[in-house]
């Protein structure tokens, strides 16, 4: 059997907050937590160095409380210290798998997390540990997508790989209409021109105008996170 060989060093993985989610309404489901731990213990074995972000929105979403009066600096906020739950969330899953990780936060607090310091992030990548990114910018009116594109930039990682409930990013919402069209490639000034809900405007104006690609694929579908480090062709790819 030929062994796949991986075609990046270091990825960016983009989880979304509803991504722990499971079948509950609210919170993290510690049997999805698991399967995610799972699915990246399973490139393991490659030469890939390995930094993630993650939402907050199973927990509170800012955007959503402002709209509904909640002033928006503070419901922002409030969204970052989420993000910190999910990502002590996901370190612990992790390393009840062996999976040595390292949380660092936009936000100090030192008694659970790491500040984020890139030369810091940078070593512990080298040395094969996970670095989760919590704490989104750091900044309210920014989002974690954003937070993804600068974290990503500052590790040098090869790609962005968003992991989402659908296959890739398609012309209309697949769940509302049967006969969405799923692209295999895509600019990023389409996604923009299109308005295609898969990064905010500011995070791919980031990737763009800095040459990063972003893979958008199914993270509930088996092995597909070894698949795009190995190079299969699933999945959406946005770039030039």
């Amino acid at each position: 059997m030929v062994t796949k060989k991986a075609v990046y060093s270091r990825i960016l993985l983009k989880l979304s907050g509803e991504a722990l989610l499971g079948k509950q309404s609210s919170g993290v489901d510690p049997d999805v937590a698991n399967y995610v731990a799972s699915e990246i213990k399973s490139v393991a074995g490659l030469p890939v160095q390995i930094g993630i972000v993650i939402g907050g929105g199973n927990i509170f979403r800012g955007i959503a409380a402002s709209s509904r009066g909640m002033e928006r600096t503070s419901a922002d906020y409030m969204g970052m210290l989420a993000t910190v739950i999910n990502s002590l969330a996901l370190q612990s899953a992790l390393e009840m798998q062996g999976i040595e990780t390292r949380v660092q936060t936009a936000i100090e607090m030192r008694e659970i997390a790491e500040p984020f310091i890139q030369r810091r992030a940078l070593r512990h990548l080298e040395k094969g540990r996970i670095v989760i990114f919590a704490g989104g910018t750091g900044n309210p009116y920014f989002t974690t997508d954003t937070a993804a594109t600068l974290r990503a930039m500052e590790i040098k990682a090869d790609v962005i790989m968003k992991a989402t409930k659908v296959d890739g990013v398609y012309d209309s919402d697949p769940a509302k209409n049967p006969e969405a069209i799923m692209f295999k490639k895509i600019s990023y000034i389409d996604v923009l021109t299109k308005n295609l809900k898969v990064m905010d405007a500011t995070a791919i104006s980031l990737c763009r105008d800095n040459s990063l690609p972003l893979v958008v694929f199914n993270l509930q579908k088996k092995g597909n996170i070894k698949k795009v480090i190995c190079g299969e062709k699933i999945g959406t790819y946005v770039g030039e």
